[in-house]
Parts: structure tokens; sequence; C-alpha cells
């Protein structure tokens, strides 16, 4: 791996590319270069996760100084007086913007096309659509003009151009990420998401991005990791595919199979009928309600399609309103009914990549078709995670797209998925992009999942019997550690084998025993997991305070005084497994 690029050299090389790559379409502002040059230098000796990093911002999101067109020239002439809630937090752990994106009008489409400023081509074919309406974020992603960029996600927005441009996309459970200064869409269903060129780096800005003020509190049991056996739901049938991607989409279903993964077919009519209801019912009423005042009366300052969106979103009555979120309720129990016992859903992004040519033929039909696999999703309140999955072969040939679907705070459980499920694909980044980085713990920790770190020290260790009670309760293995000297180690007389941990001159039998450094390792999990693995725990053992060899306490395993008694010490071993080791090698 080359060396990091210094703040100024990745400056340098963003605007060359940006010359060299001449798509103006990309962008609707680009801040001058003495500024990024400015906020470059100023985190040149800072230690921010983000430092250096380049940031583009879709044009509904305000970011200080520019105008928050949301697409349309008419629609805000003066600058933004401060940054969205977002986007401060992506800057203050030292991101720099480049400039705001491109999108489709008010983010109404899926397709990338649907903007004054001209339609986002993709970054391999320029025949070929970016996706949308995150278009501009994601085509300055994939070409390596800025290493993360926001996106905003109410029907797919987030996902498809990822899919399309194949990078990866984030969109959180819904409120977790704050949507004040962002130009509502479908208020209900609005989220605001990351894309980079790797999932390593979406997850680090994610984390930055996601909780602060305002935002969805985590539930005390979010897991904090998927099973290392999840069971993942897959569609029955795949409806609407082009060519190629049902055989590409297979190829992702067996990765996760060969990852020790259990696959499960289910009914995927109702997701689909939940689909339609986003646009072709009246939930599209929401629309309207953001910004149709506006557009009834300035029909002329609107892109034609999404002008007829919106206009007839603001004919739907209260009663169509009110019939169709009945339905919705009673198709997501039915969805939900179907993936009972699943851990998460997959599906491909998007259902094939259309020309310019096809989406100006048919804008609606094509943008329709665009939503198959997306529009549910936060109607039903999932998160999801974006991610490139091979190359469709054949004559749409280009990156597969797939998406990790989990229920809303199981975040950690489709990231975990989404990382066993990618597959590179052919990338068509500038030199000089940045290098991949990555966080140390899963996004949803860092934003504010409830966490706390568990000690163990033998039938509770990966690999070990009763390792199950932990992993099924959503605990992230973090590896190895060792306690500090002084505790004894004893095999115990219990079923399943285990030892216990004992710390020396804590009063009973075991006081005048010499101590030692015991190897265990250490898990984290949520603190109401936590709570009811206690609740299970049999005698003798308990959980108290541990302290490890680098000036850690954490909690860990123990067990009385009086089960010491009698038991073998094994401290010399050094920990449970080399002891297991020994008695199998041990001839009898």
């Amino acid at each position: 791996m080359s060396a990091p690029a210094s703040a100024q050299e990745r400056v340098d090389a963003a605007f060359r590319a940006v010359e060299d790559t001449d798509r103006p379409e990309v962008w609707v502002h680009r801040r001058s270069r003495d500024d990024v040059e400015r906020d470059a230098a100023a985190w040149g000796e800072h230690t921010g996760p983000l430092a250096g990093l380049l940031l583009a911002v879709k044009n509904n999101v305000d970011v200080a100084g520019f105008p928050t067109t949301a697409g349309c020239p008419a629609f805000a002439t003066e600058p933004a007086g401060s940054d969205a809630q977002a986007v401060a937090r992506l800057r203050a752990a030292g991101a720099v913007v480049l400039g705001t994106t491109n999108l489709d009008q008010f983010a109404t489409g899926l397709v990338g096309q649907r903007s004054p400023h001209g339609g986002v081509r993709d970054a391999r074919r320029p025949e070929r659509i970016s996706g949308g309406s995150s278009s501009g974020s994601a085509v300055a992603v994939a070409l390596g003009l800025a290493d993360v960029a926001i996106g905003t996600d109410t029907a797919g927005s987030g996902r498809v151009p990822a899919a399309l441009q194949g990078i990866v996309g984030i969109k959180a459970t819904l409120g977790v990420v704050s949507t004040d200064g962002v130009v509502p869409a479908c208020r209900s269903w609005d989220a605001v998401t990351v894309f980079a060129r790797d999932l390593g780096t979406a997850d680090l800005a994610m984390g930055v991005m996601a909780g602060g003020p305002g935002t969805r509190a985590w539930p005390a049991d979010a897991p904090l990791a998927a099973p290392p056996r999840a069971r993942v739901a897959v569609p029955d049938a795949l409806p609407a595919l082009a060519p190629g991607y049902e055989e590409a989409f297979g190829e992702a279903v067996e990765r996760l199979r060969a990852a020790g993964h259990e696959v499960v077919p289910v009914p995927f009519g109702p997701f689909l009928a939940a689909a339609r209801l986003l646009y072709d019912g009246a939930l599209v009423a929401e629309r309207h309600a953001a910004v149709g005042a506006f557009v009834d009366a300035r029909p002329g300052e609107v892109d034609p399609t999404v002008r007829g969106i919106i206009a007839r979103a603001g004919t739907v009555t209260g009663s169509a309103m009110v019939r169709d979120l009945a339905e919705l309720a009673r198709l997501r129990a039915q969805c939900e009914e179907a993936v009972a016992g699943c851990d998460a859903l997959l599906v491909p992004t998007a259902p094939g990549h259309p020309t310019q040519a096809e989406v100006a033929a048919d804008p609606v039909g094509v943008n329709a078709w665009m939503g198959t696999y997306t529009n549910f999703c936060n109607l039903f309140d999932l998160c999801a995670v974006a991610v490139p999955s091979g190359e469709v072969q054949g004559p749409a040939a280009g990156p597969l797209g797939v998406t990790v679907l989990a229920p809303a705070f199981h975040d950690a459980v489709a990231l975990d998925l989404a990382a066993q499920v990618q597959a590179p694909v052919a990338s068509v980044a500038a030199p000089g992009a940045a290098e991949p980085r990555a966080a140390s713990d899963p996004w949803p920790v860092v934003a504010g999942a409830s966490a706390v770190d568990l000690f163990v020290v033998g039938a509770h260790l990966p690999g070990q019997p009763l390792v199950g009670q932990l992993t099924s309760r959503g605990a992230r293995w973090l590896g190895p550690v060792n306690t500090e000297a002084g505790y004894r180690l004893v095999a115990l007389d219990t079923v399943p084998p285990k030892p216990g941990l004992v710390r020396v001159g804590a009063g009973g039998p075991d006081e005048a025993a010499g101590g030692a450094s015991v190897l265990g390792g250490l898990w984290r999990l949520s603190a109401a997991a936590l709570g009811t693995f206690l609740a299970e725990l049999p005698a003798p053992m308990g959980l108290t305070r541990v302290a490890l060899d680098d000036g850690r306490e954490v909690v860990g395993f123990t067990c009385t005084h009086d089960a010491v008694q009698g038991a073998r010490d094994i401290t010399a071993h050094g920990g449970w497994l080399a002891y297991l080791d020994s008695e199998a090698t041990t001839p009898r």
C-alpha cells in the first residue's frame, strides 16, 4: 500500500481529477481551491478520524455559503447560513467540503436525469445513467473526486446510485442521522446517507455523522454483530431483472452460503406490493407537503416529470392516505411474518442499468423499475447497506450491487453481512484518491448504541460450547486479552466443562496461593443483552470487575470461592484453551 497522501496532495489530486474527468454535471457548486486548501491545511496537524478526506454534499442538504436549491435554482437563491447537522459533524471530524452535487430535482427520482444541470452520467459508461436521486454524490465518489459523499434516501436514492457506480452506500435506521438542514422529500421516510468507495470508510463516516441532538435513541438491546451462522432471507422469485443480473445475484448468495450462513427463500410479493405504494399510491402526498407550495406557484421553474409527480401528489385525499397507510401496515405485518427468524434480507439493489436514452423515452416507467427492490425499505423502517458484489456478464455488463436489509437498529448486523457478501468491481477512481480507512468499532457503537465489554475465560470463548449464549444476543468478538497478574484458574466439575477464575488475595482458601496473568477474551454486547445473560448464569459462576494487563477494568467471569475448593488448579497453563490442548494430547 502506498503512503497516504498529505492533505495538500489530496487537494491537488482532486482538482486535477475534476479537470481531467470533465464531468461538470456532477456539481451544482464547487468551492474555490483557496477555500478547500485552507480547510485541508487546518487539519494538517490534527487527528480527526476523517482528517483530510474530501466530502461532496448533495444539494438538498445545507452547506454554509451555498444555496440549497434541491436541483431547482429558483427554489433557493440565498446561501445557507449554517451547515446541516450531518455536514457539521463530518466537518468537525476533519472532512473538507469540496462542493455540492447534482441530483434528481427535489430528490424525486432514482435515475439522476431530472435536473436543469444535466443528467449525471455513469462513471464507467457515459451513455448510461448514474442512478439517483443522489447522482452527483455517487459519481463524485466513484470517480475519486471525493472520498466520502452525503446523499439522501427515501425510495432508494442512497442505494441505487451506489449499485450502479460500484461503491458502498449506507442507509441507517430512520432517525439516527439528523435531517435538520435537509430539504424534505417525504418527511416520514427520509434518511441522510453516506457513500464511499469501500465499506470501512463508509462505516467510519457514518459513525461520525449519526447521533447528535434530536436523533432517534438507540434501544438498550441493539445487537452489535451478526451471528456467525446467520439466517438470511432472499426473494423466492426475482422479477424484473435485466439479463445477467439473476446469475450474478446467485453468486452473491453463494458467497453467503460459503461463509457459513443459511439462506432462506421467502415470498416476495408483499414486499413488491408495498414498494408500489410509495409512488403509485396515496403515500406520495408527502412529496406535495414538502415542496408542493413552491411547485404549484412556479410550475415553469420545475422539471416537467418532477412537476407532474408533485402536482399529482397534491390531489391525494385524506381518506386515500388513511386507506394506504392501513394497507402498508397490513403488508408490513405480512412481510415481517415471512422473514420471522431471519437476521437479514438480501436483495439486488437495482434490477438493471438503463441508458440515458431509455430513461428519456420512458422517464416514469424506467424510474419505477429502478425502485423494484428499494422502495419498501424505509416504509418498513429497515436499515440497509448496499455494496458492490461482483460483475454482471452479458449485454448489461457492469457492477452488480446487492443490499443487506435488517430491522431497525440492527445496523451492525447488516454491516457485518454486507462485508461478507461484497466482492470487488473494477475501480475508476482517479489517481491520488485517499486510501481506505476503517473504524475501530462498528458505526452504531460510535453513534451511541449501548455497549459493554465482557471478559470470558472458558466455555464462552469462540469455538467453545456456550459461545452461542453470546452470539445469539448480538455480541461482537473483540479478541484475546490477558488479566493482570494475580489470578488463579481452576477446572470446575461442570457440564459442559468450564474453568473458574478467582482473584488471589480476595479472601477465601486461595488467599495464600500464587497468582498469574490468565488469557481470556473480550466480547462487546448491549447492556440489555448483558442483563439477560447474567440472569441466566448458573451457580457457581458470576460476573464482577476483572483487571486486565493493559490497565483496564471490565466486567468478567469469576466464580465463588467455595467452588475452588478441591478443584484442579490449571493456572500454569496460562488459559483454558491451552489446558484443553494439553488434556487432548496427554496419553491416557
